[in-house]
């Protein structure tokens, strides 16, 4: 039963994507405003296909030039940001070359990044900073590759220079800083059940694991339940320049994860169906 719930997934994501495909691309040919709400819609449909069943805690920042930065547990956590705020994201030049799924990031407006070049990080720096100051809401992953989903690694800051420019002037002149909002997202459930630590590495996507295949073993699963809590935002500027915003945002995340996976936000209870089930809270 498990490898034909697999296979239906898998059929109706594929038939499903193949046929939006040229609607997302010409969007993005012509810029078309649709671009940027049309992968929420998608993703929102694909949470319910997948069986991610999220809970939103906290409020995202809305209005533009914001720089979500996150701990990064598997590839779920795309559709996890998609569902509640149009998002593009900042990713390791790799996934340009992955088949298929690199499609898949370029209809969403990613930004590459060679993490592995020093030379290139101004380069990808300035990306994000442009990127910001046209209003977009960027997803950026500072600990540089995902893990386990028991623990949150240390963030990098070098990326996190672009949130020390500025949006431009108000109408007084005063500079308008780039808004940072620090998101913990953890994997607490499993058919409405507390996931333990032998069970997350189902859903996390980490080290040397081959993508297919894990991506297969996880469809052949039940729901999933996701916790995702948006955090107070902040500033480079407030907390005192990139490595301190790096060292401030990792350690609220790291508290936040720790909370959900602790139980404080216990999961939304198991529906009849594999569905989605947003529940916004305040902070």
């Amino acid at each position: 039963m498990r490898s034909l719930r697999a296979i239906a997934i898998l059929f109706v994501f594929l038939l499903v994507t193949l046929i939006l495909l040229p609607w997302q691309k010409s969007a993005l040919w012509f810029g078309l405003k649709r671009r940027k709400s049309f992968p929420q819609n998608y993703h929102r449909f694909m949470a319910k296909l997948f069986g991610l069943r999220v809970r939103v805690i906290g409020e995202p920042v809305q209005g533009g030039g914001v720089l979500i930065v996150a701990n990064h547990t598997s590839y779920f956590d795309i559709v996890v940001f998609s569902i509640s705020q149009r998002v593009s994201f900042v990713a390791k030049s790799q996934v340009r070359d992955w088949p298929f799924f690199s499609t898949l990031a370029s209809l969403q407006e990613t930004i590459y990044v060679e993490r592995e070049r020093r030379s290139k990080t101004g380069e990808a720096r300035d990306e994000i900073r442009d990127r910001l100051r046209a209003g977009d809401t960027l997803v950026l992953f500072p600990e540089g590759t995902s893990n386990d989903g028991n623990r949150v690694l240390p963030f990098k800051s070098a990326l996190m220079g672009a949130a020390e420019t500025t949006l431009g002037n108000d109408a007084s002149g005063t500079p308008i800083p780039v808004t940072v909002q620090p998101v913990s997202v953890a994997y607490v459930g499993l058919y409405g059940i507390p996931m333990g630590r032998e069970n997350r590495p189902m859903f996390a996507w980490y080290g040397d694991m081959e993508l297919i295949p894990h991506l297969w073993e996880a469809l052949k699963m039940g729901p999933i339940d996701v916790v995702i809590e948006y955090h107070p935002p902040m500033t480079a500027h407030g907390v005192g320049g990139r490595k301190a915003l790096a060292a401030a945002a990792e350690d609220i995340v790291r508290k936040g994860q720790a909370r959900a996976l602790a139980g404080v936000f216990a999961p939304p209870k198991p529906a009849d169906k594999d569905e989605i089930v947003i529940v916004e809270e305040a902070a």
